[in-house]
């Protein structure tokens, strides 16, 4: 009972990154020591079914609380008090290098693992480059072409999402999608609540193309990556530690911050402690 709670608490965290620009749910499944058995779980979902659900039930589970029900607490946090915010963050982040660096080093680095560091790590630097200088929100509705995209952005969606050091939201900002997508969910929850069924309708035209999307992306890009584990595990993991490692250059950009003070750099050094104390306490097996 309590490896699932625990594991709910983990989805929570991995929610709240995914809707969270520059910050990665797949890097908090990294840092916090549950990526492979995820990963695992839905590459072998209809394999082993029963052993798969049970694994993936309480993430999901929290994945669920943490963008409904904490998403706009999070945002709320960003704007008020940014840098110790950010730090949490940050520090989740950090939480999870030393397990990575184990990982990246089971095999004497060579020069191609070099060159993945770099060039992954040079990705998050210059998708947070494009997000700055992202166009206008593009709209969705109710038409073929429009589901069409919907179904697309699902799959990119979901690629984004469980690749460590890569931000979905980020993703879906640079495409110009991100408020669109989040204003369908609040619409759907806010429908929900007062029984809207037009808005309820409104919402489920976006979200039901985007939520099949995501399905498609998932389980294609989770084969992909549990081949590289199996085949390339320290290669793999020296490409998602360059992921990593950059993620912390968006977390801190898109954090909103416009001046310093010693108590918010005081309260963010805590934070910063309690995250990264958190990533490996949560990491442990």
């Amino acid at each position: 009972m309590l490896k699932f709670i625990l594991d709910v608490l983990r989805g929570i965290v991995i929610g709240i990154a995914n809707v969270i620009p520059g910050v990665s749910g797949g890097t908090m499944m990294v840092s916090m020591g549950v990526y492979d058995d995820i990963i695992g779980s839905i590459n072998n979902l209809f394999k082993q079914f029963k052993k798969s659900i049970l694994t993936l039930l309480p993430y999901v589970i929290g994945m669920l609380i943490g963008i409904v029900g904490f998403a706009k607490a999070i945002e709320m946090l960003f704007e008020k008090f940014p840098i110790p915010t950010a730090l949490l963050f940050i520090g989740l982040i950090f939480g999870g290098i030393p397990m990575m660096w184990k990982r990246a080093t089971k095999k004497k680095i060579d020069v191609l693992s070099v060159i993945l560091f770099v060039l992954f790590f040079a990705l998050v630097i210059g998708l947070q480059l494009l997000g700055n200088v992202q166009g206008a929100d593009k709209s969705l509705d109710f038409s073929l072409a429009h589901m069409v995209i919907g179904l697309l952005l699902g799959v990119v969606a979901a690629a984004t999402m469980i690749i460590p050091g890569v931000s979905g939201s980020m993703v879906m900002m640079v495409l110009g999608y991100y408020n669109t997508i989040i204003a369908a969910i609040n619409l759907a929850v806010d429908s929900l609540v007062s029984v809207d069924f037009p808005g309820l309708f409104k919402a489920a035209g976006i979200l039901a193309p985007f939520g099949i999307g995501v399905l498609v992306g998932i389980f294609a890009v989770a084969k992909l990556i549990h081949w590289l584990l199996k085949n390339h595990e320290a290669k793999t993991y020296c490409a998602i530690l360059g992921l990593v490692v950059a993620s912390p250059y968006p977390v801190y950009v898109n954090s909103g911050v416009t001046s310093v003070t010693a108590i918010a750099v005081i309260i963010g050094i805590i934070t910063f402690a309690a995250g990264f104390f958190g990533a490996l306490k949560l990491g442990e097996k």
